[in-house]
């Protein structure tokens, strides 16, 4: 993940999303994220690019006995650090390529809305299969491929305004896309579904379950999320290590 987090109009224009005022209950893919974590009493967990450490905080409800949240972005960390600190709970600031990934150290690693700024997924399957222990799960949830293929990643509007459809277009050409997010320009990298579901089968992984995340239907009237139901925005996944 790179550090366009730290760009200061970007960083002030995020802060104000409602995911990053009001936490995991904000996020329209909060509710499938939660239904697949296992039970992480006295579990060791690995978030990868934890942003404000939201997911950090949760899972220290639910009884880790160690939490790693690692970041390259000093802005996300710093509001981590300050406001979703506990007792077993530390930030790094480190990309999710440079960790160094301790052989069978964790049994949980998470990652939500990061995996789209990583060039080489290959890469990174690997280090969390070798840093995972025999039974150890691993989750995330990045933008689907069918976003971040789409032309510009935005809709096709009418003369009023109004979105029209989706478009996507040169499907397979894989690599960096720039987009328009929050008024700035963001690169991407776009990855195709074979790519992330095969490069998990390649490096080891058992998938367990495989969802095109939608908002709970408490959402979809809310602004933002009133067409989420035209196209996938996100690709939500759970993987098993057998060791």
């Amino acid at each position: 993940m790179s550090n366009q987090y730290d760009n200061e109009p970007f960083f002030n224009a995020y802060s104000k999303m409602d995911r990053s005022r009001y936490g995991l209950e904000a996020a329209g893919e909060w509710q499938q994220f939660k239904r697949l974590l296992p039970p992480l009493s006295h579990k060791k967990v690995l978030d990868l690019g934890c942003g404000y450490g939201w997911h950090c905080k949760y899972v220290e409800t639910q009884g880790a006995k160690e939490i790693l949240g690692i970041d390259s972005s000093q802005k996300m960390l710093d509001f981590a650090n300050n406001n979703n600190f506990g007792k077993v709970i530390n930030y790094q600031l480190c990309g999710i390529k440079e960790y160094d990934y301790p052989i069978e150290k964790w049994d949980c690693v998470i990652s939500n809305l990061a995996l789209h700024y990583i060039d080489d997924l290959d890469f990174v399957f690997q280090k969390v299969h070798n840093t995972l222990k025999s039974n150890g799960t691993f989750i995330f949830n990045m933008e689907h491929p069918v976003f971040t293929s789409a032309i510009h990643q935005d809709w096709i509007y009418d003369k009023n305004g109004n979105p029209l459809y989706w478009p996507i277009d040169n499907y397979f050409e894989t690599g960096k896309k720039q987009t328009r997010f929050l008024g700035q320009n963001i690169l991407k990298e776009h990855h195709t579904l074979t790519q992330i579901l095969m490069g998990l089968l390649q490096n080891g992984f058992e998938i367990q379950a495989v969802i095109e995340v939608e908002p709970p239907k408490e959402m979809r009237t809310l602004p933002g999320f009133e067409h989420e139901l035209r196209r996938p925005m996100m690709l939500m996944v759970k993987a098993l290590v057998r060791k």
